[in-house]
């Protein structure tokens, strides 16, 4: 059985584990990204027993724009509902504010966001500056 939690009791080697068996980069900078993930406004979690299979984190500004950075679910885990859940958690956190954004990290993911209620903007694309030669604190 999935439990979720919307708080920020993860530890950091499981939040690193998990970023590394999806092959997302962010995992190589551990101390780095637990201390952004402590630093988020929001952290939902899910886990299976003590299992971290799940992720998803939000920044707002406290009034109208919440920011979805990360939804991330063990590959072992995919199409069982889990990233819905905690996509539903957050938006349920936000419903009072004027924007809850997402930017899918690809283009295959864009009719999942779309079944939860997200649509394209029509104000622009993002965009980075991507800065990878930074060490890990």
């Amino acid at each position: 059985m999935i439990t979720y939690k919307m708080d920020k009791t993860f530890k950091k080697e499981d939040v690193e584990a998990l970023f590394k068996s999806i092959g997302w980069e962010s995992g190589d900078y551990p101390n780095r990204l637990y201390k952004a993930l402590q630093n988020s406004q929001t952290v939902v979690t899910a886990y299976d027993g003590t299992r971290l299979v799940g992720l998803a984190r939000a920044i707002d500004d406290g009034a109208m724009l919440a920011y979805i950075h990360y939804v991330l679910v063990d590959n072992n885990y995919r199409r069982m509902g889990i990233a819905r859940a905690m996509l539903n958690m957050i938006k349920d956190k936000y419903k009072d504010y004027m924007y809850i954004k997402v930017i899918p990290a690809s283009k295959e993911s864009e009719a999942f966001y779309n079944s939860l209620g997200f649509s394209i903007s029509h104000q622009g694309i993002a965009q980075e500056i991507k800065n990878m030669e930074i060490e890990d604190f």
